[in-house]
């Protein structure tokens, strides 16, 4: 139970006031189950396998698919449990709200802060390797391409990524006319990137030398954990699907539904193509390169037209994350500036599009900004540890909200409760672990200015009234 004067906002009252079972605050229920599983889908597979995976070979060599098979029972465990508690709470809030309901509102603070790190800087993420693939496309269809200056971080080359600018200012431009044609070219495009990856194993087995496999852990188990807590990262966005809430048809069946179908989707993709990649090539062939896939289709084709092939579908994967995540991060924000703790601009929704205008142009300028001049890597490893903590933090709010409100409706059920969920934390902190130190020291600091800003700002703006508040001992 929550100790005394935890302020806890009960799940009844989440969902009356976001109007999770009705019209509410002017969203629209547009979304159904084969959308929401291709928001899904669009939301995860992006710059992680199509950019990231040359990364992740670099540290586990061919046991990286033992990288991604950890990476994915990490996510599978905290799958279980978003599926539970979005059924059970199917607001906009996702994991922020959770937390409220369970842990209280200085750690849904902290929460929702560091969804500003798996949403708003992952973005950022994408955006850099969307790029990337551009170049690789303009090159094999025009034989141009972007200079140097203008298509990558300073640092790295460049001057400023304008690429990454102009991705994140055509998402914020399609998410603001409405969610249903958001929803509709998410579909599609999650659809066409299946198919493009589909197109590279098919292509890269053609080619498959099982020596390439052999020695399979040239770095050992140190190798494979760095390998795993990088493979995180082609996972993330899973549970963007629970940010769409008040926008799902039946969304105490839907949300769990498609959570889970699309983590299976996923891991069977990623281990496929991971598979083929590197029986194709060898792994000291593919660690640390860019555009790692169409440089395997070229070696496995002898030729430039395979590799056209997956930049298309890469700049259209890629384009889809910054998509479902800019519109997972101006979910969130929606939620919190309900609940006071972030400024009111943020929960105006327009009576024409039925979307947060303003919220949607303020995310795509402010993630804009270390899209266009921080490398990749800085903002890859502040993304995956801040979605780890909060992966952490939503297994222990299913044990919470079981203790707290036993008899609360659940269309599904963490099965093998309360393990899974305690694997769940603990498979998060392994990941953790093995991030540079760095990384960490970066962290502690985000989150002792996130504390700042709950004490000094959120807490005294807090609408969380007396019949919100849940004193238990």
């Amino acid at each position: 139970m929550p100790r005394p004067g935890l302020r806890v906002k009960s799940p009844d009252l989440l969902v009356a006031e976001s109007g999770a079972d009705r019209e509410g605050h002017g969203l629209k229920r547009t979304i159904g189950p084969f959308q929401l599983v291709c928001f899904g889908v669009g939301a995860i597979v992006g710059t992680g396998i199509f950019v990231g995976l040359s990364d992740t070979v670099a540290e586990a060599g061919p046991a990286v698919i033992i990288s991604f098979v950890l990476a994915a029972i990490t996510c599978i465990f905290t799958a279980f449990s978003f599926a539970e508690l979005g059924g059970a709470i199917p607001v906009s809030g996702s994991s922020y709200s959770y937390t409220y309901a369970t842990l209280g509102e200085r750690a849904a603070f902290l929460i929702g802060w560091c969804l500003l790190l798996e949403y708003g800087v992952s973005v950022s993420a994408v955006a850099i390797g969307w790029g990337q693939y551009l170049n690789e496309l303009l090159h094999n269809t025009i034989g141009w391409q972007i200079p140097a200056a203008l298509a990558d971080a300073p640092g790295h080359g460049g001057v400023v990524n304008v690429p990454a600018v102009i991705v994140l200012l055509l998402a914020a431009t399609l998410l603001v006319r409405g969610v249903r044609e958001s929803a509709r070219a998410t579909a599609s495009m999650a659809v066409i990137k299946i198919g493009i990856l589909l197109l590279f194993c098919a292509i890269a087995f053609t080619a498959f030398e099982a020596g390439n496999l052999s020695p399979f852990a040239p770095e050992g188990i140190g190798g494979i954990g760095a390998g795993a807590s990088l493979a995180f990262f082609s996972f993330i966005g899973f549970d963007a699907i629970s940010t769409a809430g008040e926008e799902v048809k039946n969304p105490r069946r839907n949300i769990p539904l498609a959570i889970l179908v699309t983590i299976g989707v996923v891991t069977l993709l990623y281990c496929l193509v991971s598979v083929a990649a590197l029986g194709a090539m060898p792994w000291q062939d593919v660690g640390g390169k860019p555009a790692a896939l169409s440089l395997i289709v070229n070696h496995a084709t002898g030729s430039t037209f395979g590799s056209t092939v997956i930049a298309v579908g890469a700049v259209v994967a890629i384009a889809s994350v910054v998509l479902a995540v800019m519109y997972g991060q101006t979910r969130i924000l929606m939620s919190m500036s309900r609940d006071g703790l972030m400024p009111k601009v943020f929960e105006r929704v327009s009576p024409k599009t039925a979307t947060p205008v303003a919220n949607t142009w303020i995310v795509a300028v402010v993630f804009a900004v270390p899209a266009a001049v921080v490398p990749l890597d800085v903002v890859l490893d502040m993304t995956v540890i801040g979605t780890l903590a909060i992966m952490a933090v939503v297994n222990v709010c299913v044990i919470a909200l079981r203790r707290s409100r036993p008899g609360l409706e659940r269309r599904f059920r963490v099965p093998m409760y309360p393990v899974a969920p305690v694997l769940g934390v603990a498979f998060s902190v392994y990941l953790m672990w093995g991030l540079p130190w760095l990384t960490w020291v970066q962290f502690a600091g985000f989150l002792v200015v996130g504390l700042l800003l709950y004490t000094f700002y959120a807490r005294p703006r807090s609408r969380l009234s007396l019949r919100g508040v849940r004193n238990e001992t």
